[in-house]
């Protein structure tokens, strides 16, 4: 585990945060619930670096992401998660984003350079509001052709199929049982 790339406590990434100003590095910052990283994370996060020099990137705790996501997200732990985004090669460092942080805390405290969103994120009056705390906001399409929460829609799909399948032929296979014994009473 690289634990040097992953902060847990928005005090400890001030130093690195003064360390990149000092070394007049172009911050850009990424943020979200990243559950079950896929080929669009990666994409995502290479063109996000794109726009500068450091790639911080704030992923959503487990908490958090139970209140947005739902009761069964996510569906891997944020231990994890947090890991995973520190072997693409785009990401510098990965911050645990807790549930009872404050509205944009995050962004307030980094104020980076370039602030990378999807479409989804933040409405038009947000993303004026967010200019006072970073020099540049670019939004970007998905980089997947579907995304996390797609994925999962289509595994609970194909398991529901299979169990409708399985119950259909119990059912059918009980309603002729029942159906014999009452033609063999009758």
């Amino acid at each position: 585990m690289t634990s040097s790339q992953i902060i847990l406590d928005y005090k400890k990434l001030e130093p690195f945060l003064d360390q990149y100003r000092k070394d007049k590095k172009k911050i850009i910052l990424n943020q979200g619930p990243v559950d079950m990283v896929h080929i669009g994370h990666a994409r995502y996060c290479e063109k996000a670096k794109s726009y500068g020099d450091v790639l911080i990137v704030g992923v959503d705790s487990d908490e958090k992401v139970k209140k947005r996501k739902g009761p069964d997200r996510p569906i891997v732990p944020e231990d994890e998660r947090l890991e995973m985004l520190t072997h693409l090669r785009a990401v510098d460092l990965v911050v645990l984003k807790k549930l009872d942080a404050p509205k944009w805390d995050l962004i307030k405290l980094i104020q980076p350079d370039v602030l990378v969103a999807t479409k989804k994120t933040y409405t038009d009056e947000q993303i004026e509001e967010l200019k006072q705390w970073c020099k540049k906001i670019v939004v970007l399409d998905p980089m997947a052709t579907t995304s996390t929460s797609a994925k999962l829609r289509l595994v609970q799909m194909g398991a529901t199929k299979k169990v409708s399948a399985a119950f259909s032929k119990k059912l059918v296979k009980s309603i002729e049982e029942v159906l014999a014994e009452l033609k063999g009473d009758a």
